[in-house]
């Protein structure tokens, strides 16, 4: 049993993701890798150091909260102590970070904040509101924008903070395309539609993970979210399918594969 159609307050991260509705990142595995990818990452979460810092960085950064954290005295997690340390915060549902990375995280904040625009994309906004809506095959969706603001100066807009190795922008295309960013934008902007009735624009705000932690705020081009609104389209389509199947498949079997058309010019080359 889920969350009934509606934009929520207060719903907690674990409580979200528990949810069986479907969001962005479902969507992506759906239409851009196989059933059978979203079938074990839908009961194996995923977690990470990385990811961790991440999760921080959008506390902190969204919501100057800090409660979430258990900042442990240690230079690595290799000790027999830290190790038992991260193990505790975690199985309390905390955050568990080095005294550097927390460090590191409070410079990110910084940076962030230091940028014009990307201190005003993140000042006065909702952070972490939840919508839950029920698309028109009947499959139930779900959408956690980082940041939206609804009316005021920078009138209907979603914003999405991103921890990166890279801000700049010349490089957002490539990186967009590898993690599916087009698609997580089209399903956040037709959820806020199916809930509030009303268009929001879309901001990404990009800081980099090491000094100098630099930062930019970027958007993508209508055509490519229009194509990431038909891809998140197949992944609903693939997984109703499935659901109605009771088959989940891996990849398919195809005709004979053709190397790349630059090797073969390569080895053309080489056997002139």
């Amino acid at each position: 049993m889920g969350y009934t159609p509606g934009i929520y307050d207060g719903v907690s991260n674990a409580a979200y993701h528990k949810d069986p509705a479907l969001g962005s990142t479902s969507l992506k595995t759906l239409a851009t890798k196989t059933p059978a990818h979203w079938l074990y990452d839908s009961t194996h979460p995923k977690t990470s150091d990385a990811f961790n810092l991440g999760t921080a960085a959008h506390s902190l950064i969204l919501e100057d909260d800090i409660s979430a954290f258990e900042v442990v005295d240690a230079a690595n997690w290799m000790t027999k102590d830290a190790k038992a340390a991260k193990a505790e915060a975690l199985t309390a549902g905390r955050v568990p970070l080095l005294t550097k990375e927390f460090a590191q995280v409070k410079a990110m904040r910084d940076a962030v904040m230091a940028h014009l625009l990307a201190k005003t994309a993140l000042t006065g906004h909702k952070a972490e509101y939840s919508a839950f809506w029920q698309h028109e095959s009947g499959t139930m969706l779900k959408t956690r924008p980082d940041a939206m603001h609804d009316g005021g100066p920078l009138g209907n807009l979603i914003v999405d903070l991103k921890t990166c190795a890279s801000a700049d922008p010349n490089e957002f295309g490539r990186t967009a395309h590898q993690f599916g960013y087009h698609i997580q934008q089209a399903h956040y902007q037709a959820g806020l539609k199916a809930v509030a009735g009303e268009d929001y624009d879309f901001l990404f705000v990009l800081v980099e993970k090491q000094p100098p932690f630099l930062v930019s705020v970027v958007e993508l081009d209508a055509e490519d979210v229009a194509r990431g609104a038909e891809l998140a389209e197949r992944g609903i389509r693939i997984y109703n399918e499935c659901q109605s199947s009771g088959k989940w498949p891996g990849y398919e079997s195809t005709q004979p594969i053709s190397i790349p058309q630059w090797a073969r010019y390569k080895e053309e080359e080489l056997t002139a």
